[in-house]
């Protein structure tokens, strides 16, 4: 299985971290009898011939090596190999060395595809139930493969790799439209009796994404009864999902899987063919969520924060019923209910019984102590806080009082609102003894200076200033607290006039934008603020960032900003699609000209949506004078995604960001009598 490897100039090929002198060495540990070994050997691949999903020279080279594996039955592992295989075939030019290499490992595969063919029979079910995704991908023609899967649906007896034949149908049918009717058909009857529940809920995933018109009518119930009918047979059977391994990477990742993987994929296929039929995934939710079985309602748990991240559902009762799940003592349930409740901010209200009974109940909850690193504040009290539950207050308190405070408490206390008022002293005393000098000094005073700017507590002017006074120079957060600084004194307003001195003299420096607008917000006088500002937004060696912070400084500053609107204007054409919506909402607020500008901020809108809050909190300050966009603003109200949704990494801070966004849309039109 090695003939030849010898022959090849490894040294001449390349992977994702250079030379590929050691990938010998990797191909011969794959067929080691260790298996730590083989794991490493794997992890190796992955890390690096395979970096990253990439292609490379050294990849192309090692397919007919990793052919020869696959097929040798003293081989361990063999899954793993095939696995790797199918990701080299399933790789995309944007992470290849060339597109060159790119058609030639997958003409590799295709040429070698009779491997699979052979594998899709083989004694070892783990290579069984790899090997039909093999087959739809790298072998032809789509007749032969057809007959190749019905064939293996017939004679197969393990549920795993029957669910491994349903999903290569619906790739199948994805991959082969002219031969897709017979999949189809073939998946309808899988959908059915006489067929185990596994594979039925198989079925049906594949049918919502193939051939949705095939679904029962009664899909949830039918989905729930499935769901519970599987489960019943892992209890008897004494199905654990759990997997031991080796501390390699490939091992590691294994554990942080579900612990019912097989369950997790079949539900999460099928609300991903769901799509957009959020009433019906809500309710599939619920059914999850109250499942006697935890494995169910774990799954469940995570599949509801992709739910809550790409679709604009309040979704109460999935919340409350996650809420619930809070009892379930600290294991994997627990802590999924937890990650998904820190991530809703206020549409985590539905579960904030929950969340503040276990707080009160259970202190070890309140602060998260980590193996490295500073402590946290606990998941389910920033939960709680985060929902702008006023009970988080009193427990705050405690926390603010105990021998060990987290550090990013204070990024929680502005969602409570004027109800966290009474942490105001005890925040306040936090901040004056923060030391000047030490190398965490952002990290305590940022949290600290954005809690108290949030409940505007004037008092605590002396000790922001005695941070912007105090820190030496020289030292590495100095120049990031005194930002943050600045930010509060300009939040406190009329309040900081004795910071006026210290804002003037800095604003020479790289903090110039923050220092004026903080001036502008403290004194109301734009002579010394508009110079600076049109500074920023025009200087050779400003950045896009200061131009972007000076354009939005110089909108707030209304009429008194007309000096800046040539270079606005300019702005306004930039390449740069932010730039351009920044400067137009600019021009529009300080000079009342919105028509060279409508279509500029309309196809901002469009082209990138991390635009719209921008936009949308313009159109909220111009009051009825911005009526022209009102269309932009009802047309996102009534969309039911949330507006970054086909951003990569879509995320916790895109459900807060999309839900403030609907605030101000919701604001911008409420201002002039709309709903």
């Amino acid at each position: 299985m090695f003939r030849g490897i010898d022959e090849v100039d490894w040294a001449s090929l390349r992977h994702g971290y250079g030379s590929a002198e050691d990938v010998p060495g990797l191909l011969r540990g794959l067929a080691s009898a260790d298996p730590a070994e083989r794991e490493s050997a794997l992890d190796g691949m992955y890390g690096a011939v395979h970096h990253q999903g990439g292609v490379y020279d050294a990849t192309l080279a090692c397919v007919p090596f990793l052919l020869a594996l696959a097929v040798r039955e003293e081989v361990r592992d063999r899954a793993g190999v095939v696995e790797l295989l199918v990701s080299i075939g399933d790789i995309a030019g944007d992470r290849c060395v060339s597109e060159d290499i790119a058609g030639r490992a997958v003409a590799a595969l295709h040429a070698g595809a009779d491997v699979f063919v052979r594998l899709a029979g083989d004694a070892d079910a783990g290579v069984r139930r790899a090997a039909p995704g093999a087959l739809v991908r790298f072998l032809g023609p789509p007749g032969r493969v057809l007959a190749l899967l019905r064939e293996r649906i017939t004679v197969e007896r393990d549920d795993r790799v029957l669910l491994a034949l349903a999903a290569s149908l619906g790739l199948f049918v994805e991959r082969h439209q002219g031969h897709a009717s017979e999949a189809v058909d073939l998946l309808a009857e899988l959908s059915g009796p006489p067929y185990g529940p596994g594979l039925r809920l198989a079925a049906f995933g594949q049918l919502a994404r193939c051939a949705p018109e095939l679904l029962p009518a009664n899909l949830v119930p039918a989905v729930v009864r499935l769901l519970r009918d599987r489960s019943g047979e892992h209890t008897r059977t004494g199905h654990s999902g759990d997997c031991p391994g080796t501390d390699t990477l490939a091992g590691r990742l294994r554990r942080l899987r579900p612990s019912d993987e097989e369950g997790s994929q079949l539900m999460r296929t099928l609300h991903s063919a769901l799509g957009g039929r959020v009433t019906d995934r809500v309710a599939l939710l619920c059914g999850q969520l109250t499942s006697p079985d935890p494995l169910d309602r774990c799954n469940a748990v995570w599949m509801s924060a992709g739910l809550f991240r790409e679709w604009r559902t309040s979704g109460a009762e999935p919340v409350a019923l996650i809420g619930a799940q809070l009892g379930a003592g600290e294991g994997r349930l627990h802590d999924a209910a937890v990650a998904v409740l820190v991530e809703l901010f206020e549409l985590a209200v539905p579960a904030a019984d929950h969340l503040h009974a276990l707080v009160t109940c259970r202190p070890e909850f309140r602060v998260r102590h980590g193996e490295r690193g500073a402590p946290r504040l606990g998941g389910p009290l920033k939960a709680l806080a985060r929902a702008g539950d006023p009970r988080a207050t009193p427990v705050l308190s405690e926390v603010l009082a105990g021998p060990v405070v987290p550090d990013d408490l204070g990024y929680a206390i502005p969602h409570l609102g004027t109800a966290a008022l009474p942490l105001a002293p005890a925040l306040r005393r936090r901040l004056a003894r923060v030391p000047l000098d030490g190398p965490d000094t952002y990290e305590r005073a940022a949290p600290l200076l954005s809690a108290l700017t949030a409940l505007g507590d004037a008092e605590s002017i002396p000790a922001v200033l005695r941070l912007l006074r105090g820190m030496p120079d020289g030292l590495r957060p100095r120049d990031a607290v005194a930002r943050a600084a600045v930010r509060a004194l300009g939040g406190f307003g009329g309040a900081a006039y004795e910071a006026i001195p210290d804002l003037r003299g800095l604003l020479e420096t790289d903090g110039a934008v923050a220092a004026a607008e903080a001036l502008w917000s403290i004194t109301g006088e734009p002579d010394a603020v508009v110079p600076v500002l049109l500074r920023e937004l025009t200087g050779i060696g400003s950045d896009r960032r200061r131009r972007a912070a000076a354009a939005d400084a110089l909108a707030r500053l209304g009429p008194a900003a007309r000096p800046a609107l040539p270079g606005l204007r300019r702005m306004a054409g930039s390449d740069a699609v932010r730039e351009r919506a920044t400067a137009a909402c600019a021009v529009w607020r300080i000079a009342g000209e919105p028509e060279q500008f409508l279509p500029v901020l309309r196809s901002a809108w469009a082209e990138d949506p991390r635009t719209r809050t921008t936009v949308a909190g313009c159109l909220a300050a111009l009051g009825p004078a911005g009526a022209p966009l009102h269309d932009l603003l009802r047309a996102e109200l009534a969309s039911p995604r949330r507006h970054r949704a086909d951003a990569r990494g879509c995320g916790s801070s895109d459900i807060h960001e999309d839900e403030g966004l609907l605030r101000v849309c919701r604001a911008a039109l409420a201002g002039v009598g709309h709903v």
